[in-house]
C-alpha cells in the first residue's frame, strides 16, 4: 500500500493511501472515567471550536510520545482533576476507523486521592461532577454536548450501578433479584 502525506500539522496529518482513500493519521489517545463516593462522574467543561459549544467530557487527551496509555491517563487525571487513582482499562476502541487511525484507551479510576497537577499552557476548563443517569438523559435530549467515549463511560457506569443494586436485591432475597 502506497501513502502519501498531503498535509501534517502539529496534532495529525493527512496522507492518501494507494491514490484513494483519505486518512488522518492521528496520535492515541486516553480517556479516565472517576467517580466519587455518591457515584457522580467526573467531567471537565470547555470550549471545544472544532464543534463550536461547551462539552461535559470525561478527562482525557492525547498520549505523548514514548509515554503508555497507563501513565497518559494518570497524567491527564492529574493535569485537569488534581487527582489520582488506581486505574483499569475498561475498553480501548478506534475513535472513527473510516479515516482516522486514532485509538482511544478508556479507563476506570478507583481510590481516588488528590494529586498535583497543571493544565496544558493555553487549556481552560472546569472541573463538573455529574450524576451519570441525570448526564446520560441530558445527552440523549441533545443538552449535553459530549463525546464517544465520555458516553461509553456513562454507560459502563450506569450498568456498574445497575449490577449493584442487582446483587443487593439477590442478597436481600427480594423479588425478581435472584431471591425466592
Amino acid at each position: 500500500m502506497t501513502e502519501r502525506r498531503i498535509f501534517q500539522g502539529r496534532i495529525l496529518d493527512l496522507v492518501v493511501l494507494d491514490d484513494r482513500w483519505e486518512v488522518v493519521r492521528h496520535a492515541d489517545a486516553v480517556a479516565v472515567l472517576a467517580r466519587d463516593a455518591t457515584g457522580r462522574v467526573l467531567g471537565v467543561v470547555q470550549r471545544r471550536p472544532a464543534v463550536a459549544a461547551d462539552t461535559w467530557e470525561l478527562p482525557a487527551g492525547l498520549i505523548d510520545a514514548g509515554e503508555g496509555p497507563v501513565a497518559a491517563a494518570a497524567r491527564e487525571l492529574a493535569e485537569e482533576a488534581n487527582l489520582a487513582g488506581d486505574l483499569t482499562l475498561i475498553a480501548q476502541a478506534f475513535v472513527s476507523p473510516g479515516f482516522t487511525d486514532e485509538r482511544v484507551h478508556l479507563f476506570e479510576a478507583r481510590a481516588l486521592r488528590p494529586a498535583a497537577g497543571a493544565l496544558d499552557d493555553g487549556e481552560e476548563l472546569t472541573v463538573a461532577w455529574r450524576d451519570p443517569g441525570e448526564a446520560w438523559a441530558a445527552a440523549l435530549r441533545g443538552e449535553l454536548t459530549t463525546s464517544m467515549v465520555t458516553l461509553l463511560g456513562l454507560r459502563h457506569a450506569l450498568a456498574a450501578d445497575a449490577a449493584g443494586a442487582d446483587a443487593a436485591g439477590a442478597a436481600a432475597g427480594g423479588p425478581g433479584q435472584g431471591g425466592p
